[in-house]
């Protein structure tokens, strides 16, 4: 039987005082997993396959475009080609678990595959090699072709109701994402609506603010000599005294409320109470 040496921590007690130490052992060797070198070889070959695509479709496509402009425009718009199927490919594989959101990219990477392929063939015959245009739109199909095989093989089969199942947790999570920008709209929102109210009426324009009394206007105040009185109250004694000027309410209310009260929170008071 094949071993290998592993390092574990076991305890180990000293003077009554016990450390995990590391010790070296031998323990015996899984079996070599085949399944796995083989998925990774093929997996090494599909890559090799879309290389030599890629570089064959470049060439033969940039070519073909450079007879009409520079070569370095010509190569770049040719290299678009393959990559716009490669990344189709690769959201078909993100959305390997949903297969109505892998079907578009699916089909939107077969329709790019058959543009790059007629670019291929159309530069082998303009070249005048009408075969090699059509053997190299092949190698874009076979790399194609090699890596879906790959990917499908890698693909989990999954039942209707699993499918379901997780494209509703799915539908769960996107909401939640999606209630993030929303709530931050709502924020600056009611930030900005705020901002334009203190902007106008200014930081006491609340007369049922916290930190003031939220009794109607209406109901008689019984005044307080004693206690401490907030800004309406005191208006509102001071009305009920038969004080009406402006001038006076202000000094009372400066007197038995608030010594630092406005004269604008103080005339607010006083059109409401009217």
């Amino acid at each position: 039987m094949k071993t290998r040496t592993t390092t574990q921590l076991v305890p180990h007690t000293v003077d009554g005082k016990t450390r995990m130490i590391p010790i070296t052992v031998d323990t015996p060797a899984p079996p070599r997993d085949w399944d796995h070198l083989i998925l990774n070889g093929v997996t090494s070959i599909a890559a090799l396959v879309l290389t030599a695509s890629v570089i064959w479709s470049t060439a033969s496509i940039g070519d073909l475009l450079a007879r009409a402009v520079i070569e370095p425009a010509a190569y770049g718009a040719a290299v678009v080609f393959d990559l716009a199927w490669i990344g189709c490919m690769a959201v078909e594989w993100l959305a390997r678990y949903d297969e109505d959101r892998a079907a578009l990219p699916r089909r939107a990477g077969h329709v790019m595959l058959v543009l790059a392929m007629l670019a291929v063939g159309a530069h082998g015959k303009v070249a005048g090699y009408w075969e090699i245009g059509l053997i190299g739109a092949a190698v874009s199909a076979l790399a194609k072709g090699l890596w879906t095989v790959v990917l499908r093989h890698q693909t989990p089969p999954l039942d209707a109701r699993t499918r379901a199942w997780i494209q509703g947790e799915l539908a769960d999570a996107g909401a939640s994402l999606a209630l993030i920008p929303v709530r931050r709209q709502l924020q600056r929102a009611e930030a900005q609506v705020a901002a334009e109210r203190a902007a106008i009426t200014g930081p006491d324009s609340d007369p049922d603010g916290p930190d003031e009394s939220a009794d109607d206007p209406d109901t008689d105040p019984q005044p307080s000599a004693a206690g401490p009185m907030t800004i309406k109250d005191a208006v509102r004694t001071a009305l009920d005294s038969g004080i009406r000027e402006p001038d006076r309410v202000l000094a009372y209310v400066r007197q038995v409320a608030d010594a630092n009260a406005k004269p604008d929170t103080v005339s607010r008071y006083i059109r409401l109470a009217g």
